[in-house]
């Protein structure tokens, strides 16, 4: 094992085992070096890898802290890793999506407020009925991201909003190569709505499913 990951390990099992918890602040580099039998050049290569991915938080002049370990503030690292996939592997991404998606839009349906609803609603109807592509995307990152917040499972929401990188390229591909692409969207938005305001778990995962699927099914063609 590389030294640098040897220490990411040590320090990984220190904040697994509860000797170091969220907020905490570590020992100074060298004494944590000297207790964990590190060199400080691989403790310090450690420590800004482990920043990096949102593990520890470096501080000028304060110090190395761990950081509140909040599933959405972890999972902000994978966004940033799914922006480097190649064109070929939106496919897959889209395919992850259409698992986690309908799940979620079924969860909220027992979940979402009347006012939540309401705001969907106005936010569609604030869209037209001929948006441009950019407005389309933009709002159906809104919308969705809207409808999983609802149901209540922060590391659900965190996923799939790290997934929105890919899946959003392929609605600007959609929108600027397929007919009627955006009056479809617009439609399968109010029938998820729809379903979510008759409290149809079923439904409202149907609809999801449908909506991920017809991008999926256009880009697979045009791939």
């Amino acid at each position: 094992m590389a030294v640098t990951d040897e220490a990411i390990e040590k320090i990984k099992d220190m904040i697994v085992s509860g000797a170091l918890r969220p907020g905490d602040r570590l020992p100074k580099e060298s004494e944590l070096a000297a207790e964990l039998g590190l060199s400080r050049n691989s403790l310090r290569e450690a420590v800004r890898a482990l920043s990096l991915i949102r593990i520890l938080d470096v501080r000028q002049g304060d110090g190395t802290y761990v950081t509140s370990l909040d599933p959405q503030l972890l999972l902000e690292a994978m966004s940033f890793v799914v922006d480097f996939h190649r064109d070929d592997t939106v496919l897959e991404f889209l395919a992850v999506r259409r698992i986690l998606e309908p799940a979620a839009t079924a969860l909220a349906a027992s979940r979402i407020r009347e006012d939540e609803l309401d705001a969907l609603s106005a936010q569609l109807d604030e869209l037209g009925a001929e948006p441009s592509v950019e407005q389309l995307v933009a709002a159906d990152l809104e919308f969705h991201r809207s409808i999983v917040r609802s149901a209540g499972n922060s590391v659900l929401c965190s996923l799939l909003d790290g997934l929105s990188g890919p899946t959003t390229r392929a609605w600007i591909w959609r929108g600027l190569a397929q007919e009627d692409a955006v009056g479809r969207t617009l439609r399968e938005h109010r029938a998820i709505l729809g379903a979510l305001r008759d409290r149809d778990a079923e439904a409202a995962r149907s609809w999801a499913t449908v909506h991920i699927a017809s991008v999926e099914q256009w880009l697979r063609r045009s791939l």
